[in-house]
């Protein structure tokens, strides 16, 4: 279980939540949405580890997270709004070393069978620098394919896609929420997914249905 304890973020002189407090158990998805600049993106950096909260904090399976560290990033996928591939590899050689780094090593075939799911079939070995951006994006979540990883923290994850490619990836969270995983997401984006029986999670302002 994921869990939020009166976390409160503080950025120069501006609050952007305080005692914000709700958890996430497997088989649920938490919708998390609000206005630009509702600090979404700084609540999923702060409950990845990767921003200290001015007060409060983040469990994981009953333990805080900066002290987990290590073990709670193999517990963790985490797409964020840079894709984090290098532009002069290939989109296999990124995925793998992906991979590798989350402790999930992959062979060359099983990347390759990632990237043409994502839609990205003829483009495996060439350089992620000749790419469009939607191809980019592709690149980066096919990691969800191959990652046994039970939490996935998704910033935009349909920005820059297709119709097609936005209902695959659809397809693949509800699968993994279905097999007993647990994720956050935001979208700017009306998905068929974000309308059914999921949490919703509102910053800045609040709707029928928030937690």
């Amino acid at each position: 279980m994921l869990e939020v304890i009166n976390l409160e973020c503080v950025r120069g002189d501006r609050c952007l939540f305080s005692e914000l407090s709700f958890d996430l158990s497997a088989g649920e998805l938490l919708h998390l949405h609000g206005h630009n600049g509702s600090g979404k993106t700084t609540l999923l950096r702060t409950i990845c580890g990767l921003i200290t909260p001015t007060d409060g904090e983040v469990r994981w399976q009953g333990g805080n997270v900066r002290r987990l560290r290590d073990e709670f990033a193999r517990e963790l996928v985490y797409i964020g709004h840079k894709n984090a591939i290098k532009a002069d590899l290939t989109g296999t050689e990124n995925l793998r070393i992906a991979c590798q780094l989350a402790g999930v090593p992959v062979t060359e075939k099983q990347a390759w069978d990632a990237l043409e799911k994502m839609g990205l079939r003829g483009h495996e070995d060439l350089p992620v620098r000749v790419l469009s951006q939607g191809q980019k994006k592709r690149v980066a979540l096919a990691r969800l394919l191959l990652s046994k990883s039970p939490l996935w923290i998704l910033d935009e994850p349909f920005t820059a896609l297709d119709k097609a490619a936005v209902s695959y990836l659809q397809t693949v969270i509800q699968e993994h929420v279905d097999g007993g995983g647990m994720v956050m997401l935001t979208t700017h984006q009306e998905v068929a997914l974000t309308r059914g029986q999921v949490k919703q999670l509102g910053l800045g302002w609040k709707r029928e249905g928030d937690v």
